[in-house]
């Protein structure tokens, strides 16, 4: 047992590694930095690197109890939970695997298959606003489980469950300025391994204006600076060692900042 837990983590290591060289080329090449204008700064107040405010509620998950978090937020809001779950260790070289993409926007319609090393080499790069979601491929779900099924065994997901509910686990892997616009589902967590992801949520009965083609940069672009104060969303940024819980029917939509790999645990 031991034995596969080493070299998976050496495994998931060279897949930081992987990463970080890619980050670094794009940022040499001028397409990255800290809020340059090379694909992480787009026209005069837009940043991908921008985090903005958080006004959802970050709970201690350490002292959390599962009655609390019941009563509290499962069925009604959503939450950060920090130091819920350990998975610092987890990630690397799956570079030759075969992964399914899918659009990113809504509907999520089209797929593509390329190799891992592929879209780490060529499609991790920062995204334009000016990229509808339909152009966009994004790696999230839709995949082989059996090929990824020894970091999934390998990831301790949320202990928390709803009664009634079992866990579906999904791995992503996504470069900065890439996500999915607004859309809702079933309830779930979702936890970031690596880098950064921007959070917009709104209750089940307020549909965010929002067009189901235009990429969540855009819509950040060209929608969330003229929303009214009553329009504004639930929003956070979530960090490694952070876990997002959103409750069912929740409308939400989510913006990589930086080349990112996450892991949400669908609970249905």
């Amino acid at each position: 047992m031991e034995h596969w837990k080493t070299a998976l983590r050496l495994a998931l290591l060279s897949f930081v590694v992987l990463l970080e060289a890619q980050r670094r080329t794009h940022e040499q090449d001028g397409d990255g930095g800290d809020g340059g204008d090379g694909g992480w700064s787009r026209g005069s107040h837009l940043s991908v690197d921008d985090e903005g405010p958080c006004n959802v509620d970050v709970l201690d998950g350490s002292s959390l109890s599962l009655r609390h978090f019941l009563d509290s937020y499962a069925y009604s809001r959503p939450a950060v939970i920090t130091g819920l779950t350990d998975n610092a260790n987890l990630l690397r070289e799956y570079g030759d695997r075969q992964v399914r993409l899918s659009t990113a926007n809504t509907y999520s319609y089209r797929k593509a298959d390329v190799s891992f090393r592929h879209y780490v080499d060529v499609l991790l790069g920062p995204q334009s606003p000016e990229v509808l979601g339909s152009d966009t491929l994004y790696m999230f779900g839709d995949n082989n489980v059996s090929e990824w099924r020894n970091l999934l065994d390998f990831y301790r997901p949320p202990p928390f469950l709803l009664p009634g509910t079992g866990r579906a686990l999904s791995f992503g892997v996504a470069g900065p300025g890439t996500g999915v616009p607004f859309h809702w589902h079933g309830p779930g967590y979702s936890e970031v391994i690596y880098g950064r992801k921007r959070w917009f949520l709104y209750p089940p009965d307020e549909e965010p204006p929002f067009h189901p083609n235009a990429s969540t940069l855009a819509w950040l672009r060209d929608v969330y600076p003229r929303l009214p104060p009553r329009q504004a969303p639930l929003q956070c940024t979530v960090r490694p060692g952070q876990v997002l819980y959103f409750p069912t029917r929740w409308w939400h939509a989510t913006l990589n900042l930086d080349a990112s790999v996450f892991i949400s645990t669908f609970l249905g």
